[in-house]
């Protein structure tokens, strides 16, 4: 009874959380006691039920022999039936398990095959959808062996309508003869297409176009004599007007009711060297109609064409002519509209001063002009680049990175302006476009001071206005700086740093152009040999001017080799190397020139002699010239 209550005493001692744990802890073994035999029965009979067999180590033989092989292809392993069966045996599963570990740590997304099989180019082509691109298929050559594929590709969709359209330019002559020769190679290898009987499935037609546009096969055909004579009937239009886009809706009108009968595909081809005259001003009116037009009917166009000078409306054709007389003559033409390649121009159109930069107004752009590129992107053709200019080319698969906008010219407004960086960088081009810039005079007679100080005035002049073009265009782009890093394309951001960082650097050229000069007016410089008598401005790293100049020629500097480090390959790129080609400073060097004697010291310098023979070379090239000039045709 003691010990009893002694117990019951112990336990009014225990605190609350101490008697919950012991109720806890017994009912726990009470139920263990419960489950504990209806686990260990079985295991207790399944060993006690199974007999020991004994075991012949005759009939197992290792080879002690090291194999280098683990896995399934080891010679440990016994190949089972369908191993046996197996018309390929598979991997072996360590080496594998491993390989995807690895796999999924370097690369996780991308799965490892042991082998490939490249696909030929033609099925390449064939199988994926490139419309709506820019390609280099290598010349007019291969821009024609692409539009058979193209042609190919439809046929073995349904029945299909080309309708060719041929510049009548006389820029085009050669391209539209080179085509012509190719015709006959271009149906005959369409005629040999195995599952389909290109007679009545393949109709064509041919429309030539210049300042006015002519429908040269009335009928679509299969006869290939009679498309042949029709493009060889062309002649060459002298007007320089392209109104490709009437040629466009002649097609749609004449050859529509055709394709519909025929239940056929019709595409457009187009064949030119330029943009066109006829889409419409600066609201693309005309090129969007017809966009909407040719997309509600299904037809794509093609083009066989040239690329855009780089940020230029402007371009070069080679041309061949002749005279009144009979004379012949050929060269590259200016003024041909092929460019720009944006609806608007993008970027400065600026010179450079000190860097041999001789024709870059004739430089690729890599792409075709936007008028004819849209209109291809928005109907699912491809416009094939025919001829890049020769000046400088970039490889197309680094540009296709830089791709400009192809949406319509309104909605590209609305783009712009909802970024500040864009509208002020549009609003610099145009500033840029519409001003010319002058090439400041480096070389300066100097004879005696009065000569020096009269140059050194003169070429100031144009400096003056300058100073406040470059102002305005600075100023432009700082209206949008804070907004530079929203702009949504490399393109938009090599745009903006390259047309920054050009103005800046042109900004403290001409500083330092102002300052030296202004220096030599009020103090001429002295010429260390006795036989000089010029002064030569070169560039140098001696930066003029205050604070502010070379704060500027710091943020120029950042501006262009950041160009440089995140745009490598592309013409932004190259434009700011040739800007930081050499410093932005100038330094004065003394030289030589002949200098013409004057008549008893007087103002005139003396009328210049030739020879009889010289004379007579000099007026035929005179007049040589003149004849060329006057029957010089328009592209």
């Amino acid at each position: 009874m003691d010990e009893q209550s002694s117990f019951w005493a112990t336990l009014d001692t225990v605190p609350a959380w101490g008697m919950s744990a012991l109720v806890h802890v017994g009912i726990f073994l009470l139920l263990l006691t419960i489950t504990l035999p209806e686990v260990l029965l079985p295991e207790l009979n399944l060993t006690s039920t199974v007999e020991t067999e004994e075991v012949r180590p005759e009939e197992y033989v290792i080879d002690t022999e090291p194999t280098e092989e683990l896995g399934t292809m080891s010679s440990l392993n016994i190949e089972g039936a369908s191993a046996a069966m197996a018309q390929s045996r598979g991997l072996d599963n360590h080496r594998e398990e491993m390989r995807q570990i690895e796999s999924s740590i370097v690369n996780p997304k991308v799965e490892m095959y042991e082998s490939v099989t490249a696909p030929s180019e033609a099925e390449t082509i064939e199988n994926i959808d490139l419309t709506g691109t820019t390609e280099h298929p290598g010349g007019t050559e291969g821009a024609v062996d692409r539009i058979t594929l193209e042609i190919a590709a439809s046929l073995r969709q349904r029945k299909t309508l080309p309708v060719w359209l041929f510049d009548e330019s006389i820029s085009l002559e050669s391209r539209r003869t080179e085509i012509n020769e190719r015709f006959e190679n271009i149906y005959r290898q369409l005629g040999l297409m195995d599952d389909i009987d290109t007679k009545d499935a393949l109709k064509s037609g041919v429309i030539g176009y210049g300042s006015q546009v002519h429908l040269l096969v009335k009928e679509p055909t299969s006869d290939i004599d009679e498309l042949s004579k029709a493009v060889k009937s062309i002649s060459s239009d002298t007007t320089g007007v392209e109104n490709v886009f009437a040629a466009l809706n002649l097609a749609i009108k004449e050859y529509g009711p055709v394709r519909r009968k025929m239940r056929a595909n019709m595409m457009v081809i187009i064949v030119t060297d330029e943009r066109g005259d006829d889409f419409g001003g600066e609201s693309y009116a005309v090129l969007e109609e017809t966009v909407r037009r040719l997309s509600r009917e299904g037809i794509r166009v093609y083009c066989i064409g040239n690329s855009s000078p780089f940020g230029r409306q402007k371009g070069y054709v080679h041309v061949k002519w002749k005279a009144e007389d009979g004379t012949e003559f050929e060269e590259d033409i200016p003024d041909a509209d092929q460019g720009p390649e944006t609806p608007l121009a993008e970027g400065l159109q600026l010179p450079f001063w000190t860097a041999n930069a001789q024709q870059l107004d004739r430089m690729s752009s890599g792409y075709g002009p936007y008028t004819l590129s849209r209109l291809c992107a928005e109907t699912g053709g491809i416009f094939f680049v025919a001829d890049d200019t020769t000046v400088k080319k970039w490889d197309p698969q680094i540009m296709r990175q830089y791709s400009p906008d192809y949406r319509p010219g309104s909605e590209y407004r609305r783009q712009v302006q909802s970024n500040l960086a864009k509208a002020s960088l549009i609003a610099a081009a145009q500033l840029a476009v519409t001003e010319p810039v002058p090439i400041p005079q480096r070389t300066f007679q100097a004879n005696n001071d009065n000569v020096l100080r009269e140059q050194v005035t003169e070429a100031q002049k144009p400096l003056a206005v300058l100073d406040y073009f470059l102002t305005r265009v600075h100023d432009a782009l700082e209206t949008g700086e804070k907004h530079r890093d929203k702009l949504d394309t490399d393109r938009w951001r090599a745009q903006y740093d390259l047309a920054m960082g050009r103005i800046l650097a042109m900004r403290v050229r001409a500083f330092g152009y102002n300052a030296v000069l202004a220096e030599m007016k009020s103090n001429p410089k002295r010429f260390e040999k006795a036989e000089s008598n010029q002064w030569i401005l070169e560039p140098s790293d001696d930066i003029q001017g205050a604070a502010n100049v070379r704060k500027m020629h710091d943020k120029a500097l950042v501006y262009l080799n950041r160009v440089i480090d995140e745009h490598p390959g592309t013409p932004w790129a190259f434009l700011a190397k040739m800007e930081l080609s050499e410093p932005l400073g100038w330094k004065w060097r003394e030289g030589q020139i002949d200098i013409p004697q004057m008549n008893g010291g007087g103002d005139a310098a003396r009328t210049p002699q030739f020879a009889p023979e010289e004379e007579q070379r000099r007026r035929q090239a005179q007049e040589m010239q003149r004849k060329k000039d006057n029957s010089k045709p328009k592209v």
